[in-house]
């Protein structure tokens, strides 16, 4: 018996209201850390280089001036986070044109935040979603690659639910982990990167959006120290190390050979690449690991550009350039591929 693929039926995507343009952070940066690190100039010059022209954020100018708690940084993650995912799910919900009676399942992914009960019990009493047979997955830790896969486990759920659709939110408010007392580079390069948004999208067995055909997870062991967070009693701390454009040059392939492998393609068959762009060093090891040029990479640097590196959210931004401006034709293969802490690679493969 052939087993009907899901479709994406709808991406829906959203972002704060403070709007930062790159030049202006760089000073803000300049303003914060004066006092601290040296050669100061020398770090922000990371600012002119990351890929990033604007970003928004959930949280005014002036918050980053003053120190604050865990405790404090958690409360705004509680109230922006819920109201930033109602809004991607919503707009996600009206473009698949579902029901909330039609979903049957939530992949709510985040890490830059805790809440107990997790934020997709809200979602689904304030989404109206059904209170009986509604299946909740929340994912923490996962980072960078959180989204894309939980894109992965909703297709697999769907295929052994037909008929019913699920929702995938992830969100993700990245400023709040900035640490003003820390004086380090990584913190730097964290600023001149990191930003919020959020991303959700319905999958399910009708729409006019491309099947979701595999998916594949590859964690290269002892690798835990390349990225991730460490956890004080201010907040998150960023864990960033320099051998990322370098890991994903050499290794990037490796890890979606078994996934294309798994549908009886190649790597070379996929006209589509939804990659998450991490930032512009970054995004030249995924051309050069795969042995292609900037512009099939062109949606990921626009994404990048416009909105910053918003961890989990980020590839479903890229996805939905693709699919609201790409030149997809029936048949045709794509990817939409982010890594995250582990170390650790998450690819889910999509026909047109």
């Amino acid at each position: 018996m052939t087993i009907e693929q899901p479709r994406i039926a709808g991406i829906g995507t959203a972002v704060p209201a403070h709007r930062i343009t790159q030049c202006r952070a760089k000073e803000l940066a300049g303003a914060l850390f004066d006092d601290g690190v040296t050669n100061l100039d020398r770090m922000l010059a990371v600012f002119d280089r990351s890929g990033v022209r604007e970003r928004f954020l959930c949280v005014e100018e002036a918050w980053f001036a003053e120190p604050h708690s865990f405790e404090e940084r958690n409360a705004v993650y509680e109230t922006e986070a819920l109201a930033l995912s109602l809004r991607s799910a919503r707009r996600a919900m009206a473009i698949a044109d579902v029901a909330p009676d039609d979903i049957g399942a939530v992949f709510y992914v985040s890490s830059t935040g805790f809440a107990t009960p997790s934020l997709d019990s809200r979602l689904q009493q304030e989404l109206g979603l059904p209170q009986h047979g509604v299946t909740r997955d929340a994912t923490f830790g996962h980072g960078c690659a959180g989204g894309v896969g939980a894109l992965g486990r909703a297709a697999s759920w769907c295929r052994g639910n037909p008929g019913k659709s699920a929702l995938v939110v992830a969100t993700e408010l990245c400023s709040l982990t900035f640490q003003l007392g820390q004086q380090s580079s990584t913190n730097v390069v964290a600023a001149s990167l990191f930003s919020d948004g959020s991303a959700a999208a319905v999958i399910g067995p009708d729409g006019r959006g491309p099947q979701l055909v595999g998916h594949g997870s590859y964690l290269w062991p002892q690798t835990e120290e390349i990225m991730g967070w460490s956890h004080g009693s201010d907040g998150f701390e960023v864990i960033l190390s320099r051998r990322v454009p370098a890991f994903l040059r050499r290794h990037v392939a490796e890890s979606l050979e078994p996934v294309c492998r798994s549908v009886d393609i190649s790597i070379d068959d996929l006209r589509h690449l939804a990659l998450h762009p991490g930032g512009s060093g970054v995004i030249r090891a995924l051309c050069e690991g795969l042995d292609v040029d900037e512009c099939a990479l062109r949606y990921s640097v626009d994404t990048l550009a416009r909105f910053g590196n918003m961890s989990s959210p980020t590839a479903l931004f890229v996805l939905d350039r693709h699919l609201r401006c790409g030149s997809m034709r029936p048949g045709e293969y794509g990817v939409v591929s982010a890594m995250g802490p582990g170390f650790a690679a998450e690819h889910v493969l999509f026909k047109c």
